[in-house]
């Protein structure tokens, strides 16, 4: 992904029923939160809103490329919620600056399967994980035994030739590929490494029936029985248990499955106030953030709430229980590596 378009299909199901009460919260001027449709709901930040007595103002993007234009055309807002493959280039290109992790109560709980070791190729942390899902691979049990999908080589299986699904997602595709050609941290990826993967994609295409492009897509695709196996984000499983349809998500492949991860950054042209950009992160990461967020299939970073809050079955009920596989987090790689995978992954998607 450049972006998980709308960060997920459930966000755009929430904001029906929650427009009303958001439309009539009281706002806080003196904190502006560039984010996506949907990320606004008042359960995410209660703690924000019991010390300011508002919740904070929010303008909205369809994108991150969108976002980022926006902001260098002068908008100026006072943090930005993106994820994680477009943080080194907004960090390069001098919008951001330096969050103080002292600042933020349980930057020391988060999940360090989703900060890295350098989350900027800087020396200063630019980016705070708030929000996470997983990638695993979804299928219909009545026609694909378990043990079809007990490795990512289904995806080339000429049994399903033509039944199968990946996003068009660059981000998504190279996790995959990676993590099948046996690597689970593409940030120490040598070239070799790429060109293996790359190699595997394309031995993938000519199986595939199409590259799903929202999560509302790839359910239909599947309860219509045209796709028997794809590789999906966790929302598509909880959706179709809910509806009734047959689903599997399976995650502890052999090689393993990939976290996708987004978060907050601060901009470094915000006018509003540096102390509510602060309550903010922390309403966000604070225990009370993690049931809500879950509802609508995210995953905390906050690992200590993510323990105390949510049960085992309700992780495994919206595919995000811990496994004890390889798992590659789609953190922050240079532009030179994204710019390579995303030419690459064009021409793949092209039959080159």
């Amino acid at each position: 992904m450049t972006t998980k378009t709308l960060i997920a299909g459930t966000a755009l199901a929430l904001l029906a029923g929650t427009a009303l009460a958001t439309t009539a919260m009281a706002q806080d001027g003196e904190l502006l939160i560039l984010d996506y449709p949907g990320f606004e709901v008042p359960d995410y930040h209660t703690a924000y809103i019991e010390a300011h007595g508002a919740a904070p103002t929010f303008s909205f993007f369809g994108d991150e490329d969108e976002a980022f234009q926006k902001i260098r055309s002068g908008f100026q807002a006072d943090i930005a919620h993106i994820c994680a493959g477009s943080v080194t280039k907004w960090a390069e290109s001098g919008i951001l600056e330096e969050w103080d992790t002292t600042r933020i109560t349980a930057y020391g709980d988060l999940d360090s399967n989703l900060t890295g070791t350098d989350v900027a190729a800087t020396d200063g942390v630019f980016f705070i994980p708030t929000d996470f899902g997983s990638t695993g691979i979804a299928y219909n049990p009545d026609e694909v035994p378990a043990e079809d999908v007990a490795s990512l080589q289904v995806f080339k299986d000429p049994k399903y030739q033509g039944r199968v699904s990946l996003p068009d997602n660059v981000d998504d595709a190279f996790a995959l590929a990676y993590l099948a050609t046996g690597v689970a941290d593409w940030t120490e990826a040598t070239d070799a490494q790429f060109e293996a993967a790359a190699t595997w994609l394309r031995e993938v295409h000519p199986n595939l029936r199409t590259y799903w492009t929202d999560p509302a897509e790839l359910a239909q695709l599947m309860a219509s029985g045209e796709i028997l196996v794809s590789w999906a984000w966790n929302e598509t499983y909880p959706t179709m248990v809910a509806e009734g349809r047959p689903i599997g998500f399976q995650r502890n492949t052999t090689e393993g499955s990939s976290l996708w991860l987004c978060g907050y950054v601060n901009l470094a042209d915000g006018q509003g106030s540096e102390d509510k950009a602060y309550d903010y992160i922390n309403a966000m990461l604070a225990p009370s953030s993690a049931m809500p967020l879950l509802e609508n299939g995210f995953g905390t970073s906050n690992q200590a709430a993510l323990t105390s809050e949510i049960t085992q079955e309700q992780l495994v009920a919206a595919g995000l229980e811990p496994i004890d596989v390889p798992v590659l987090a789609q953190l922050p790689m240079s532009n030179a590596a994204r710019e390579r995978q995303a030419e690459t992954f064009e021409l793949i998607k092209a039959g080159f």
